[in-house]
């Protein structure tokens, strides 16, 4: 049976706010965290965008589960070098209850700096390269790294875990996957496709954590649980490649006006029908996922932490 954890959204909440839903998780029943690493939200009506590291540090001290990013982008925004030390140092303050999911990125967080935003099979290149950086990194001996995209002089972190931090790699597509499946200790996706699953596992993941995440909406008012998934991440129904190429969130706002409510309502699990979010959480296990991370977007949390500790969380763990 997977385990089950909640998805703390950066992009939707403070600081404050995301402390006590991971508190409330908890208490919950809710067995790991997820937490999004943005420098912008996808829309302003999200509104918010702290930085991740400063809640994972509070949050190393607010709850005991497992916390893990959702993920970074080690490669434009901020050099490997650097997402290192971070991830070393929330290593340490969790015991060792962190794990470092990383992805390709999104120009809308990537591009701020005025560097160039590369094409896809580039963007992997750096990814790996990060990632052997940052492994190395991890030891706490001296690095001295000289590759196609990153240099790296006289650099040691003295601050470092006593077991080596888990890398996790998100993947939406065969090439990201095949990545994964090669170089990383666990696989992070959003959709319960059990091919992908399946391509990362015989590729050389085999036994490793694979982890997903969805997004859902309760609400004892179904109608209005759509008019607020459709204000707030109407984004998550633009097709193709515009979530990693389009630069800023008045963009993405622009794109959006493409997206109705009624394909929010066959597309997202809005409402308070158990059977329908056990189902969306299902698809998941099905597919052969070791983790699936549940958010919350509307805002009756305290209602949806107890709808799920009464009674999704309980009918999920009958039906193994």
């Amino acid at each position: 049976m997977p385990e089950y954890g909640y998805f703390l959204s950066c992009e939707q909440y403070g600081p404050a706010e995301l402390i006590e839903q991971a508190r409330m998780a908890e208490q919950a029943g809710f067995q790991a965290l997820w937490i999004s690493d943005h420098y912008h939200p996808w829309n302003d009506e999200q509104g918010q965008s702290p930085f991740v590291w400063s809640v994972i540090g509070a949050l190393s001290e607010a709850v005991s589960l497992p916390v893990e990013t959702a993920v970074t982008c080690p490669t434009v925004r901020m050099h490997p070098a650097v997402v290192a030390q971070a991830a070393a140092t929330s290593a340490v303050m969790t015991d060792n209850r962190f794990r470092l999911g990383v992805g390709s990125g999104e120009a809308l967080n990537e591009h701020i700096l005025g560097d160039h935003w590369p094409p896809a099979h580039v963007r992997l290149d750096m990814l790996e390269e990060a990632i052997q950086v940052m492994r190395r990194l991890f030891t706490g001996e001296e690095v001295n790294h000289h590759g196609p995209h990153y240099t790296v002089e006289n650099a040691r972190l003295y601050t470092v875990p006593d077991e080596p931090i888990p890398i996790d790699i998100s993947g939406f597509g065969p090439a990201a996957t095949q990545l994964a499946s090669r170089v990383g200790d666990g696989y992070i996706t959003v959709m319960p496709d059990e091919t992908m699953v399946e391509q990362y596992r015989k590729g050389g993941g085999g036994g490793k954590l694979v982890s997903g995440g969805t997004k859902v909406c309760y609400d004892t008012d179904r109608d209005e649980a759509v008019r607020t998934v459709h204000r707030l991440w109407a984004n998550e129904q633009l097709p193709g490649e515009l979530g990693q190429v389009l630069p800023s969130p008045k963009h993405f706002e622009q794109a959006q006006q493409l997206v109705t409510e009624d394909m929010v309502r066959e597309n997202r699990v809005c409402g308070d029908d158990v059977d329908e979010h056990v189902a969306e959480l299902k698809q998941f296990a099905d597919a052969g996922f070791d983790r699936v991370y549940v958010n919350q977007i509307g805002p009756d949390l305290r209602g949806f932490f107890d709808f799920y500790r009464t009674k999704v969380l309980p009918q999920l763990q009958q039906a193994v």
